[in-house]
């Protein structure tokens, strides 16, 4: 019936542990790296950084256009007293902090596994948090890499969900109709994006909570996959 499945990445295939919303480890984050690499924050440097990551945390201001890692931490570390050279060190410490203690979800693997053996294409379309470059973004799929035909992030469509165009470009980039895409993920604006993209939209709810987001399928666990894909 389908012949592609493309999917959220975080609390999808991956577990995290930490809050959808990082606002209350900012601070954490930068006194390990000022501990890291010997810098000397001052409160108000401090207070800078969590001014800046609050202004693009989309939990609190939501936006449609990505905006690059780059960009984000030049204006960061510009009211830290960093040199810019040091940029690439900072922002890799400041994701790597994040995402400590991240798994695959036990049924992952199997679940890609049997999909692929069927020849369904699989990809991902995952919204990374603060400009994550996706050398870490898609670094955490770890096992599950080797199963994504097209391993996609918004920083690949310059897009954020619900905005469609990102499921759209995926389907062109697939050679896939989107009526034959299935379209995975956890939260209230992947099943928007699927629904106004044309897609199949499955929420995985593993809390069993209702939740009426306007998902045509809702699954407990990946494994629910397999039988109607």
């Amino acid at each position: 019936m389908f012949k592609a499945v493309i999917f959220d990445i975080g609390h999808t295939l991956i577990e995290y542990r930490n809050p959808l919303n990082w606002s209350k480890l900012y601070r954490p984050a930068f006194e390990k790296i000022a501990d890291k690499y010997g810098y000397h924050f001052t409160e108000q440097q401090y207070e800078h950084a969590g001014s800046v990551l609050t202004k693009y945390n989309t939990r609190i201001y939501p936006r449609e256009e990505e905006v690059s890692s780059a960009h984000i931490f030049t204006e960061i570390l510009s009211g830290m007293d960093v040199p810019m050279k040091d940029m690439e060190r900072v922002k890799k410490s400041f994701y790597s902090y994040f995402r400590q203690d991240c798994a695959p979800f036990p049924e992952a693997e199997a679940t890609l596994k049997t999909l692929s053996d069927n020849k369904i294409v699989l990809g991902t379309l995952s919204d990374v948090p603060y400009g994550m470059d996706n050398e870490y973004a898609l670094g955490d799929l770890s096992v599950l890499r080797k199963y994504m035909d097209y391993p996609f992030t918004s920083n690949d469509t310059g897009v954020r969900k619900p905005c469609a165009k990102g499921l759209q470009m995926l389907s062109e980039t697939m050679r896939i109709a989107l009526s034959d895409i299935v379209f995975v993920g956890d939260e209230e604006k992947d099943m928007i994006c699927g629904i106004r993209a044309g897609a199949y939209p499955v929420l995985i709810n593993r809390t069993g909570t209702v939740k009426e987001y306007g998902q045509r399928r809702e699954i407990r666990s990946l494994t629910e996959l397999v039988d109607f894909v």
